[in-house]
C-alpha cells in the first residue's frame, strides 16, 4: 500500500512569499530550493514528479512538503543548531580586552594591535580578532580630528554661518584665507602598469624642489567667484595689501563682511579698519577654520592643480595657479550651506563607552 502525500493549501501572503523567495537571487540557495519544492507541492505534482524535475531524492520532497503543512513559511528554515562549544567565555574576553586597550600598551609599542592583546591576555589571536571585528575596531586605521573648545563656538559659529545662509541686503561677503608654503617641486610624472594589471598615475621617488610660495584667496560667497594674489611671504603687510586689492573697486559705502580664521596675522588691523569702516571681520571659532568656505576651494585646487603636477620653477607654478583660478572662475558657483549641526567639542573615548 502506497503512501499519500500531503495535500498543501495556503494563503494568498503565504504565496506571494513563497513566490518572492523562490525567485530570489540573494537568499541561500536550500531555501530558494525548498521553495520551488512547496509551490510544486501546491500545484498538486507528487513527490516523485517533483523530485525527477528537481533531481532530488522523493523523501527530500516529502520532508519539506511536511514542514510547510505543519509550520508553514517558518517550516523552511533550519531550526537553530547547538554547534561547537565556546571555548572562551565571550562577555567575560570582551571586558578584558576592552579593559585592556585602556592600558598603556608594552614598553616601546605607541599602540596595542591584535597580536600584542593575545598575548598580553593568553588568548589565542584569532579570538581576540573577531571580538574586535564584532565590536567595529580597527587597531590601524587612523582618522585625525579637529576639535573646537572655544567658550563662544556657538555665538561665532552662529555668526559665520548666518553671513552665509542670510547675508545683509547689498553686502558683499567674502570668506579669505591663505595657503602658505606650496612648494615648486619637480618630478617625473606619468602613468605606469602595475603589477595588477591597473593603470595609475604615478611619479617618480626623487625630485627638486625650486622654492615655496605664498596664496592669498578671497571666495565671493554668492557667486563663488576665487581673487587670488600670490606672494613670498604671509606677513601682516602681505595681508593688509590683498584685503586692498580685493575691495579696491567696490564702492566706499558699500558694506562688506569678510569672515577669517584666528590666524595672527588676520587680527591686530586696528588701524586698517579704521580706514575701512564699511568692512566688518568675523572670525570662526578656535580649531574650527573649516567653517571658513575657502578652504573647500583650496581643497579643490590641491586635487586638481597641484598634487600630482611638476613645476620646474616658482614662474611655472604661480602660472599654474593663475591658470586654475581663470578657468574655475568661467563656471564658478556659490558652495551651498547644507550641515544641519555644527558642534564644537565631540571626542568622545569610544573604548570606555563599550565598557560601561
Amino acid at each position: 500500500m502506497s503512501r499519500v502525500a500531503v495535500k498543501l493549501s495556503c494563503t494568498n501572503e503565504q504565496e506571494m512569499a513563497l513566490n518572492k523567495l523562490a525567485r530570489s537571487r540573494t537568499e541561500q540557495a536550500r531555501l530558494v530550493e525548498r521553495a520551488q519544492i512547496v509551490l510544486a507541492c501546491l500545484s498538486g505534482k507528487r513527490n516523485d514528479e517533483i523530485a525527477t524535475e528537481m533531481k532530488l531524492r522523493p523523501n527530500t520532497v516529502g520532508i519539506w512538503r511536511n514542514r510547510f503543512a505543519t509550520h508553514g513559511l517558518a517550516g523552511l528554515y533550519d531550526h537553530a543548531r547547538s554547534g561547537k562549544p565556546a571555548t572562551y567565555d565571550h562577555p567575560a574576553l570582551r571586558q578584558r580586552i576592552l579593559t585592556q586597550l585602556e592600558m598603556p600598551p608594552p614598553d616601546g609599542m605607541s599602540t596595542w594591535d591584535g597580536g600584542l592583546l593575545a598575548v598580553s591576555l593568553g588568548v589565542s589571536p584569532d579570538i581576540v580578532w573577531r571580538i574586535l571585528r564584532k565590536e567595529g575596531i580597527q587597531l590601524q586605521r587612523h582618522r585625525s580630528w579637529c576639535v573646537s573648545t572655544d567658550p563662544e563656538f556657538a555665538a561665532k559659529s552662529a555668526d559665520v554661518i548666518g553671513l552665509y545662509l542670510d547675508p545683509p541686503h547689498n553686502a558683499l561677503v567674502l570668506s579669505i584665507d591663505e595657503k602658505p608654503s606650496i612648494q615648486a617641486i619637480e618630478r617625473t610624472c606619468g602613468y605606469v602598469h602595475t603589477s595588477s594589471g591597473k593603470i595609475v598615475r604615478a611619479m617618480k621617488s626623487t625630485y627638486k624642489r625650486h622654492g615655496t610660495l605664498n596664496l592669498f584667496a578671497a571666495l565671493q560667497v554668492a557667486t563663488g567667484q576665487i581673487q587670488g594674489k600670490i606672494t613670498a611671504t604671509k606677513k601682516r603687510i602681505d595681508f593688509q595689501a590683498f584685503l586692498d586689492d580685493v575691495i579696491a573697486e567696490q564702492p566706499e559705502e558699500r558694506e562688506i563682511h569678510i569672515v577669517l580664521d584666528n590666524l595672527s596675522t588676520h587680527k591686530g588691523n586696528a588701524d586698517w579698519l579704521a580706514a575701512h569702516p564699511n568692512v566688518t571681520l568675523h572670525f570662526t571659532p578656535t580649531s574650527a577654520s573649516w567653517l571658513n568656505q575657502i578652504e573647500i576651494w583650496f581643497g579643490i585646487l590641491q586635487r586638481k592643480a597641484l598634487r600630482g603636477a611638476s613645476f620646474e620653477s616658482i614662474e611655472k607654478l604661480t602660472q599654474a595657479i593663475e591658470d586654475f583660478t581663470a578657468a574655475y572662475n568661467k563656471s564658478a558657483s556659490p558652495f551651498v550651506w547644507r550641515k544641519r549641526e555644527v558642534k564644537g567639542a565631540q571626542l568622545r573615548n569610544t573604548i570606555v563607552n563599550l565598557c560601561n
